[in-house]
């Protein structure tokens, strides 16, 4: 019955979120198509709950290939790929509210483990392969604990107690939590040093 409720609170959230925050968004789009050339979403393959692809919606904050070029998958505080306007929505958590659709598909949860790249699953321990037994989220674990500025290994470690200890009330705190830690503190925007963790 709980993951039930999770799911109608999802939904309704993530409804919710996106109707207020439309304005935001369309300023965010505009500010994307006239600050560099590109599409305003970038998409790429995520491994989800139970190791099922799919793409989460972000808007994009760097140039068009970026992955292609400097840092590859791995970002730092300076990288020269983020755009005037990426750097605003990367300080602000903006970039990762469009995951708010993915959200309504079913996709993602508020709550939970935030998606990975397929190469770092495929690194994974058993122990590790646990954080994949629920649905990726916006807010999470580890995001409350550190963030980026954690190793992958200290994040991993927390979305798996996460999971061992997953309950409605848990939910709630960490979504307040990440309130405060986004708009409030903002920090763990990137990994200790400014270089994100790759998980290599």
């Amino acid at each position: 019955m709980k993951h039930v409720l999770k799911r109608i609170i999802d939904v309704a959230g993530a409804s919710l979120g996106l109707v207020i925050l439309s304005p935001v968004f369309l300023v965010a789009a505009l500010w994307i198509v006239f600050d560099s050339s590109g599409p305003i979403f970038f998409l790429q393959e995520r491994i989800g709950k139970n190791g099922k692809l799919f793409y989460p919606f972000k808007f994009r904050t760097m140039v068009q290939g970026a992955a292609q070029k400097g840092l590859g998958n791995t970002v730092s505080h300076d990288d020269e790929r983020i755009t005037a306007a990426g750097a605003f929505l990367r300080k602000w958590g903006i970039d990762e509210l469009p995951q708010l659709l993915n959200v309504v598909k079913g996709e993602m949860s508020l709550v939970g483990p935030r998606p990975t790249l397929r190469y770092q699953v495929e690194k994974y321990n058993d122990f590790q392969k646990k954080r994949l037994l629920v649905k990726p989220g916006l807010a999470g674990w580890a995001l409350i604990h550190g963030r980026n500025a954690l190793a992958w290994n200290q994040r991993i470690e927390y979305d798996v107690w996460y999971v061992e200890h997953w309950s409605l009330g848990l939910d709630l705190y960490i979504m307040m939590k990440t309130f405060y830690i986004i708009l409030i503190k903002q920090d763990g925007v990137y990994g200790q040093d400014g270089i994100n963790d790759s998980f290599v």
